[in-house]
């Protein structure tokens, strides 16, 4: 028999617990598993550690103070340049953070997949970013003798990706002109955690000749949950683009006082069903045009 890898959101969140590190795929404002965000956000767990290209998730998280450290490389809404929640919560003082390069972020899921404690970079030679973030060097072996940043593991306790479509073992399609670095947020976490727009019975038998579309092998794979408009209001292409009027909401309750207390009902809600009923409904977040850059 295989393994019946389905669960609900809650019930994943429930394996995240107070001070555990958390990678969230996806990149900005695309693709990020939101509903799952949301659920981890009506839940107590506090103190993560939150590894991500961050965008509203990132934010999100940090104005409800559920983050103790943030490992990032940008958190940006894309038209929205600097995701606001999160600019009020690291200009506040309080969040312990390392900031890297795109390339050095990638490199320590990587190597937390390869199992490695750290890859070596020319990545951030010459700049700030291994002062700032206590980031050691090494030197080359080989005759070279080459000076290289030693990028660390980003060892994840979880993961939270969204995808199109899934079986219930875990068998993932992921399209879209991009696929961003999801492969290694699931390659670098002790569990990952699914959740999809579709969900079939079995891959092979509904759709072989998409096979190429499986990012990652099932054995990745701990739960996956079917939640239809998931990413909204990041984009999931190819059924949907990024809701910019509900960016533009989100970003403009930022503004002082920017109390989220009074506004998280609003972009959070009781629940997914509340939540999709307030932007629309199902329908309304299927119809938002992709972005064409």
């Amino acid at each position: 028999m295989m393994l019946d890898k389905r669960m609900s959101a809650a019930e994943m969140v429930a394996q995240i617990k107070d001070g555990m590190t958390v990678g969230i795929g996806g990149w900005g404002p695309r693709r990020k598993p939101m509903a799952l965000v949301r659920e981890l956000m009506r839940s107590d767990v506090k103190d993560l550690t939150v590894v991500a290209y961050g965008g509203a998730d990132v934010g999100m998280l940090c104005a409800a103070g559920k983050v103790k450290k943030l490992v990032f490389a940008f958190v940006s809404l894309d038209a929205i340049p600097l995701e606001p929640w999160f600019r009020k919560a690291r200009e506040s003082g309080k969040l312990e953070v390392l900031e890297v390069d795109e390339g050095m972020f990638q490199w320590g899921l990587k190597a937390a997949a390869f199992q490695l404690p750290f890859l070596p970079t020319r990545v951030g030679l010459g700049t700030d970013l291994a002062e700032l973030g206590g980031l050691k060097t090494v030197q080359s072996p080989y005759a070279d003798g080459e000076t290289l940043i030693a990028m660390p593991a980003l060892k994840l306790d979880v993961a939270l990706i969204h995808v199109n479509r899934s079986d219930w073992r875990g068998n993932v399609q992921v399209f879209g002109p991009d696929v961003y670095y999801d492969e290694w947020f699931a390659k670098a976490a002790a569990k990952t955690y699914i959740s999809c727009e579709e969900m079939v019975d079995r891959m092979e038998d509904h759709y072989p000749e998409q096979a190429q579309a499986n990012l990652f092998e099932r054995c990745f794979v701990s739960g996956v949950v079917e939640m239809p408009c998931g990413a909204h209001p990041s984009s999931m292409p190819p059924h949907y683009g990024w809701d910019m009027k509900a960016f533009k909401a989100y970003a403009g309750a930022a503004k002082d006082p920017g109390d989220w207390d009074a506004v998280k009902d609003r972009f959070v809600g009781a629940s997914e069903a509340q939540y999709l009923e307030s932007n629309g409904g199902k329908e309304a977040v299927a119809a938002l045009p992709l972005p064409i850059f």
